[in-house]
């Protein structure tokens, strides 16, 4: 399976602006790919101000995501605001070529930005297949909570999270995704933003790919790009074959 993770900037709330900035990279794409990832409130970057940005589903980001999906031919992954029956959603839209689509909304809202007070979290993960690779896609600050993203029975392969990750902690995102890859043996991706939002919060990009040793794979520096990574699942069933420590993990249910 091929990754193309969009590393890029986000202009302050202004979603058709960044819709057209990230089509031109997508554009410059000159290989077929398989997924495309795009951070974490891609239209608006990381907004507390969800009546001006958010969109209802099936209006203009969710026709973009579509678009772009049956022109690539390639799934499309990202998050933006959505207003759904009075409520606002940090939403992410896992968009198919055929225009078929699933969805996950952030389960853990940072309190520390407000978060938790504009938006509602979500209580439904997904898990969703390509090439034979079962992955789990998820959202910044869910990256702290392992029992959120625990691969039980091995029900994924790879662990995504789209993210405007600050870079005065950018220390803590490659240590999470690491032990995120470690412990549920599977590769982790994560994909974040550059530059500084209307907040004054810098970010320094840092998007990352690691295998189920905890071992990186690619780490993209603080400028905008599109980085495109093959990655090979018979590589990891070997792993698990090998080193089996899933079926020694512990046994839980959930409350949601």
């Amino acid at each position: 399976m091929k990754l193309a993770l969009v590393q890029t900037d986000l202009i302050w709330e202004n979603p058709t602006a960044n819709l057209a900035t990230i089509e031109e990279q997508i554009a410059a794409i000159d290989q077929s790919v398989d997924l495309i990832v795009l951070p974490e409130l891609f239209t608006s970057g990381f907004s507390m101000n969800p009546a001006l940005v958010a969109e209802p589903m099936n209006s203009t980001t969710f026709k973009w995501m579509k678009m772009i999906a049956a022109q690539t031919g390639a799934v499309v992954a990202g998050s933006y605001a959505v207003k759904e029956r009075g409520q606002f959603f940090n939403r992410l839209v896992w968009m198919q070529p055929d225009g078929t689509f699933d969805y996950y909304d952030k389960r853990h809202l940072f309190r520390m930005s407000g978060e938790d007070a504009v938006y509602s979290p979500g209580n439904r993960k997904i898990v969703q297949q390509i090439k034979g690779f079962n992955i789990m896609p998820l959202i910044c600050y869910d990256l702290r909570f392992p029992v959120w993203s625990r691969n039980r029975n091995l029900e994924y392969d790879l662990l995504l999270y789209v993210a405007n990750w600050p870079a005065t902690r950018s220390g803590i995102w490659k240590t999470l995704l690491a032990a995120r890859a470690i412990e549920n043996q599977c590769f982790a991706v994560g994909v974040n933003r550059i530059g500084t939002d209307g907040n004054g919060v810098a970010h320094a990009g840092n998007s990352t790919i690691i295998d189920y040793k905890g071992e990186v794979i690619s780490d993209a520096q603080a400028t905008a790009s599109v980085h495109v990574q093959e990655l090979h699942r018979d590589q990891l069933s070997h792993f698990r074959q090998v080193f089996p420590a899933y079926l020694d993990a512990d046994a839980f249910t959930l409350d949601k």
